[in-house]
């Protein structure tokens, strides 16, 4: 594996920094305050000025890996260059390169039929509109998405939409034209994993309403927002579609791995700024007749910090790799192991950031309890640590069935057994 930058990523990724230095950092605050200004449901201001800018100097939909219709960046490529738009609240919408509508686009690159992509990637490749992606609900237990109980009924022409969903990210935004929707079409289905669906609802359509707004320890996203969402006798034509009735599982692999990935990448971001504002901050502090930097207390943290980051992006650029060489659905263990390792990591790291700054850490001034907020989110959000970890814990396992006990033999291997009751896989698998 080689994990050296190579010169399209070098000079997309300076270009990034460079417009993050003179754009976004210098611009956060009066971004917060416009969102403070008259209603906070609507675009602000001035982030659409710098989106703007961000399309004009070409830095604009460079996420999508093998199409034509972004920078043509592999996962590994874009690694380096998300993680630096992950430093800023603001800045993966200015590159156009935020969650949801990333992986919406990419659910529609890869599964739109040409009509679907004309009226809606289009428009969201452009960043004329915006969109939600609606599978959680509050009345199920959606760590097991096969409990999803939102009913897509064919009715002739039409398929009509009959359920409740909440976490529904991106559909306050005014914005918001388009949702993929994931329900179930076929209930009765043998095959659990068959009996669901996507479909592509327009956001205001009859029957679609806004319920409540789903603040994350207090902070409603604004004008993003995780509202919950009624569909009542919701009716869509049929051509909405996605793939065909019963392919919502395959497109929800096909649109989560990439997202899941995106936001680890973003998370090591966020967690170097953390890092960044500590070794400032405590340079900047004296307690007990010494700088905080000084005290052996906070170089420890600080190491343990930088430990942790560094193992993290490792991880993270691996999976990106084997994601580009050898398809999302080999490399879903990786997948599984940055999305519980890199949202921990930023919880851990951002918690001792704020320890650091002490009362200002709490507080609304340094952007640390926000962070937090956003990486403590991300345990749950594409999937909880559990869902991860169990399917971890199954793969592994997996490649040890071929075990002597199952032909007759004796199940307790000596460790240094070399014959055919260890594992098959091969040593060095990439």
């Amino acid at each position: 594996m080689d994990f050296a930058y190579n010169d399209k990523t070098r000079k997309l990724g300076q270009a990034v920094a460079d417009f993050m230095i003179e754009h976004v950092y210098p611009n956060e605050e009066e971004m917060l305050a416009q969102i403070e200004e008259g209603d906070r449901w609507q675009p602000i201001p001035l982030l659409e000025e710098l989106k703007a800018k961000a399309k004009a100097a070409g830095l604009w939909n460079l996420f999508l890996p093998e199409s034509e219709l972004g920078a043509g960046l592999t996962n590994l490529e874009y690694a380096p260059i998300c993680e630096e738009m992950g430093r800023s609240f603001f800045a993966p919408e200015v590159f156009n390169c935020s969650a949801p509508d990333t992986g919406n686009m990419e659910v529609l690159v890869r599964y739109g039929t040409a009509k679907q992509k004309q009226q809606w990637l289009e428009p969201l490749l452009a960043g004329e509109i915006r969109s939600s992606f609606a599978m959680t609900e509050i009345e199920v237990a959606s760590s097991d998405a096969t409990n999803i109980a939102t009913r897509i009924v064919r009715d002739g022409d039409h398929y009509v939409i009959n359920g409740r969903k909440w976490w529904t990210s991106g559909a306050l935004d005014p914005r918001c034209k388009i949702m993929i929707v994931m329900g179930k079409t076929d209930p009765d289905n043998p095959n659990r994993h068959q009996q669901q669906s996507m479909i592509l609802v327009p956001r205001d359509t009859p029957g679609v309403t806004i319920k409540r707004i789903h603040p994350v320890f207090g902070f409603d996203e604004a004008p993003h927002g995780h509202p919950e969402v009624f569909f009542e006798n919701v009716r869509v034509p049929a051509e909405n579609i996605l793939l065909g009735e019963g392919r919502g599982f395959e497109i929800a692999q096909g649109r989560l791995g990439p997202g899941r990935i995106h936001h680890c990448m973003r998370l090591i971001g966020l967690a170097e700024r953390a890092l960044e504002r500590m070794c400032r901050r405590t340079k900047l502090r004296t307690a007990f007749g010494r700088k905080v930097s000084e005290q052996t207390v906070t170089q420890e943290r600080i190491a343990n910090i930088r430990i942790m980051i560094e193992q993290s992006r490792l991880l993270t650029l691996k999976t990106a790799y084997m994601m580009d060489t050898v398809g999302n659905k080999v490399a879903r263990k990786e997948i599984a192991m940055i999305k519980v390792a890199v949202p921990n990591m930023a919880c851990q790291v951002v918690d001792l950031v704020i320890q650091s700054f002490g009362g200002a850490g709490v507080s609304a001034e340094y952007g640390l309890s926000h962070a937090y907020a956003m990486a403590r989110l991300l345990r749950i959000a594409d999937g909880p640590d559990e869902v991860h970890r169990n399917q971890i814990a199954r793969l592994e396992l997996a490649e040890y069935d071929d075990t002597p006990s199952k032909r007759g033999g004796n199940a307790h291997v000596s460790p240094r057994d070399s014959g055919p009751g260890r594992a098959t896989r091969p040593r060095f698998v990439v």
